[in-house]
């Protein structure tokens, strides 16, 4: 890399860096992974990371109670196994410490607190620009990244998804963002909406229940509940099992079958099924079923109320779609999270309005002009691992390409010079 740096009385300290290689937005699992994989192939890389650690999502916003919803051997990342010791769901904390592991074994050193304000193709000279803020010192620096390839590692989930209710700015009490939620101990003996019914809602809910709280969960639509085991097995191992050998229409089939047998009938509990299977919803519009961990017990129990949608709010109180009213002390909402690719990347092609690439995988990692995208695939770590393996695969061949033809055009200009004399 080279770097230019500009006049000293800027309001910012302007600098110009020329990456000999690609720029990989975000330093999550996404990231990592491609890294190691350019790592592994000699391309060196630039990542650039908001946030001032590996993994921001896991390490800033995720409740203390959070576990791997798949078995380990599902979630790892290229080339690293988790620790032998570690347990078949690994805590959260445990996890982190995985992708601490994982970027100290391969030495990836991420640009930490630094924001990526834009990112443009320049068709003129052939690259992307990718203009970012650093507020890693107490005076923040703008600075001009130059490359030839560009990895969007942020991945789907890199903001908070916040819904409009009526009413919710006069409701006065406690209103946060799941991803701001780190345990019931703070709600003991308080009346708690929480908005969602994904794997999020489903785990804030229990947890509310496990502090003395009263929750009352918000389902505003039909879910897909499903055990976490079967028959002693990872639901999730024995899909992906049935499905080398079965339809995906026969394996949604067994699974429903068993869910009914294990976890009985839910629609009397408020929680009906879709009418696409849970694979098949899954792969269609990336909703993923609920892996139930204890909440459905504290739904039959009463101790988490399952209510409809939420119509409006009043001072200390909501009024459902159905017209009752629930007196409340605090809200929270598990309403998930968006992209936010569009804040930043000046393109249309590629990725959709949402953020979400246009394709769908396995084909969504690759766009034009060397521009890649990992993390997208709504397959979570596993699917980001076999995005990051064929998208670190794909620059490390250009770069080669280039590399190599970089060093014949040298080599021919070193003749002709020496021909002269």
């Amino acid at each position: 890399m080279f770097q230019t740096s500009g006049t000293d009385d800027d309001f910012f300290a302007r600098r110009c860096i020329w990456v000999n290689g690609p720029v990989i937005v975000g330093a999550g699992p996404s990231g990592l992974a491609v890294g190691s994989g350019l790592k592994r192939q000699g391309v060196p890389f630039v990542i650039l990371e908001r946030a001032n650690c590996v993994a921001s999502l896991w390490q800033n916003r995720t409740y203390d109670r959070l576990k791997l919803h798949l078995p380990k051997q599902f979630c790892q990342l290229p080339d690293f196994p988790f620790p032998e010791d570690f347990p078949e769901y690994p805590t959260k904390y445990q996890f982190i410490n995985y992708l601490e592991s994982y970027a100290r074994h391969f030495n990836i050193n991420p640009h930490f607190s630094e924001t990526v304000q834009s990112a443009k193709y320049d068709e003129t000279f052939g690259l992307w620009r990718v203009k970012t803020v650093s507020t890693s010192s107490s005076n923040p620096s703008e600075v001009e990244y130059l490359c030839r390839w560009l990895v969007v590692a942020t991945g789907e989930n890199a903001e908070k998804f916040l819904p409009e209710f009526e009413g919710l700015q006069d409701f006065g009490g406690r209103v946060m963002h799941a991803c701001d939620y780190k345990s019931g101990e703070s709600y003991r003996g308080e009346r708690v909406l929480v908005v969602g019914c994904g794997n999020s809602g489903m785990e804030v809910s229990l947890d509310l229940c496990n502090h003395n709280a009263s929750p009352s969960m918000v389902v505003r639509s039909s879910v897909h509940v499903l055990p976490r085991e079967i028959l002693g097995r990872s639901t999730f191992e024995l899909a992906v099992t049935m499905m080398k050998w079965l339809p995906l229409w026969m394996v949604d089939k067994i699974l429903l079958l068993f869910s009914r047998l294990i976890l009985g009938n839910l629609e009397k509990y408020g929680l009906s099924r879709p009418c696409l299977g849970p694979l098949q919803l899954k792969n269609t519009r990336g909703k993923t079923p609920v892996l139930d961990i204890g909440a459905l017990e504290k739904v039959r129990s009463g101790k988490i109320k399952v209510v409809p949608g939420i119509k409006r709010f009043y001072r200390g109180k909501v009024e459902l779609v159905n017209g009752e009213i629930l007196q409340i002390d605090s809200v929270i909402l598990a309403t998930g999270y968006r992209s936010n690719v569009p804040s930043w990347l000046k393109e249309n092609e590629f990725f959709s309005e949402d953020g979400i690439p246009k394709n769908q995988f396995p084909d969504g990692w690759k766009g034009n002009a060397g521009l890649y995208a990992v993390g997208f695939t709504k397959r979570g770590l596993s699917g980001a691992s076999l995005d990051a393996i064929s998208v670190a695969s794909d620059i490390a061949r250009s770069w080669k390409e280039e590399t190599k033809q970089k060093k014949i055009t040298v080599a021919a200009r070193h003749r002709r010079c020496i021909s002269h004399f």
